[in-house]
C-alpha cells in the first residue's frame, strides 16, 4: 500500500471548515531514541522508542484559509523556496483539498532545528490544527499516525509526558503509533543547555539515513535501544530515577557513538558540548544526582531530582528548569 492509499482509506472528508484553528503541541525528548527506518515512505522505525515532553515549551500553529499560502515562522514569513516551507505544505498537501490554500502562523518556545526536537512539535501542531480546522475530530492514535508521516519524533509530541512509540510490523505503519504512559512522576525534572541554536550542519533526517546506511555500529544501535527500553519501562513502573537517568544517559551516548562511525563521520558535538559533559560528570563524582541526554544536536538536557534543582540550576545557571508534568 502506497502512502497516498493508505491516507484515501483513514483520512476524512472535508465538510465543515472552521475560520480559524489553533493547537499546541510540546517538545519531546526521547529517553530511549528514534534513530533509524526500516522504511522511508511512512518513517517506520527500526526501534521502539521512549520520551518525555517539554511542558509548556513546544509549537503553537494557527491556520485559516486564504487566497494564497502564506507561512510565517516566529512571526517572519517565510519564501516558498524556503526548506521548511517546502517541507510544510508538502506534508499538509497530504490532507487538504487542493483548492484550499492556507495562512500558517507558527511560533516555537524552542530553537527551530537545533537539535531541541522542534520539527516534532511543530508537525504535531499542524495535523492537530488541521483536525480542527475541517473538524475531523481525530482519535490521538490517528493524529500519531498521521503526525509521524512529518517527522517520525512527531508522533511522541501528540501528547504531554512519559510517550510510547511503538515500532510496528505492518508496512503501512497503521500499528506505529505513540501513546500515552499513565504515569505522573512529579519528582523528575529536566533543564535545557542552549549550547547552541543555531541551524543545524545536518538534518535529523539526512543524518539517520547516512548512519543506517554506513555505520558498522548500527545493527548493535537497535539492539541497545530494544534493551534500554525495557530497562526504562521498568525504572518508569518502579520510579527508579536512578536507572532512568542512566539509562538515558547511555543510550544517547551510543546512539551518537553510531553515528560517529558513519562515512562521512557526523558529530553534533560542540567544544561546549563536550565541556558541560564534563562537568556533569564531575557533578556526580562530587554526589549532585544530574545526568544528560542529547539528541542530534549539540544542545544537552539535564535530568535530575527536584529536590536537587537548585544546586544543578547554581552549576549550570543558563539552563532553562523544566517540569514535564505541567502544561
Amino acid at each position: 500500500m502506497t502512502l497516498e492509499q493508505y491516507l484515501a482509506n483513514t483520512l476524512p472528508g472535508v465538510t465543515d471548515i472552521k475560520d480559524v484553528s489553533r493547537a499546541f503541541a510540546p517538545s519531546n525528548i526521547a529517553l530511549c531514541k528514534y534513530w533509524g527506518k526500516r522504511q522511508e515512505e511512512f518513517n517506520l522505525p527500526v526501534n521502539s522508542s521512549l520520551s518525555i515532553s517539554l511542558g509548556n515549551l513546544g509549537t503553537e500553529t494557527s491556520l485559516e484559509c486564504s487566497n494564497t499560502d502564506i507561512l510565517i515562522l516566529n512571526g517572519e514569513e517565510l519564501d516558498s523556496s524556503d526548506p521548511f516551507s517546502t517541507r510544510l505544505f508538502n506534508y499538509i498537501d497530504l490532507f487538504r483539498p487542493p483548492s484550499i490554500k492556507l495562512k500558517i502562523e507558527t511560533s516555537n518556545t524552542i530553537p527551530t532545528a537545533a537539535g531541541l526536537a522542534s520539527s516534532a512539535s511543530g508537525f504535531a501542531a499542524v495535523i492537530k490544527a488541521l483536525s480542527d480546522l475541517f473538524s475531523w475530530d481525530l482519535s490521538d492514535q490517528r493524529l500519531s499516525e498521521y503526525a509521524r508521516i512529518g517527522s517520525g519524533s512527531a508522533c511522541r509530541s501528540i501528547y504531554h509526558g512519559f510517550v510510547l512509540w511503538e515500532k510496528g510490523e505492518k508496512h503501512d505503519g497503521s500499528d506505529s503509533f505513540a501513546h500515552l504512559i499513565n504515569n505522573s512522576w512529579t519528582d523528575l525534572r529536566l533543564a535545557i543547555l542552549d549550547v547552541c541554536s543555531d541551524k543545524k550542519a545536518i538534518s535529523s533526517r539526512d543524518a539517520m539515513n547516512r548512519t543506517a546506511s554506513s555505520s558498522p555500529y548500527f545493527t548493535q544501535w537497535s539492539d541497545i535501544a530494544q534493551s534500554d527500553l525495557a530497562l526504562l519501562l521498568n525504572a518508569i513502573e518502579e520510579k527508579d530515577l536512578h536507572l532512568l537517568m542512566k539509562t538515558a544517559e547511555s543510550n544517547a551516548m551510543a546512539m551518537h557513538a553510531s553515528m560517529m562511525a558513519a562515512q562521512p563521520t557526523i558529530l553534533y558535538f560542540l567544544a561546549e558540548s563536550v565541556e558541560m559533559m564534563h562537568k556533569v560528570w564531575a557533578c556526580r563524582s562530587s554526589g549532585l544526582s544530574v545526568y544528560f541526554t542529547m539528541d542530534a544536536g549539540p544542545n544537552l538536557k539535564l535530568l535530575y531530582h527536584k529536590d536537587d534543582e537548585a544546586e544543578v540550576l547554581k552549576q549550570f545557571p543558563d539552563a532553562i528548569s523544566v517540569n514535564p508534568f505541567v502544561t
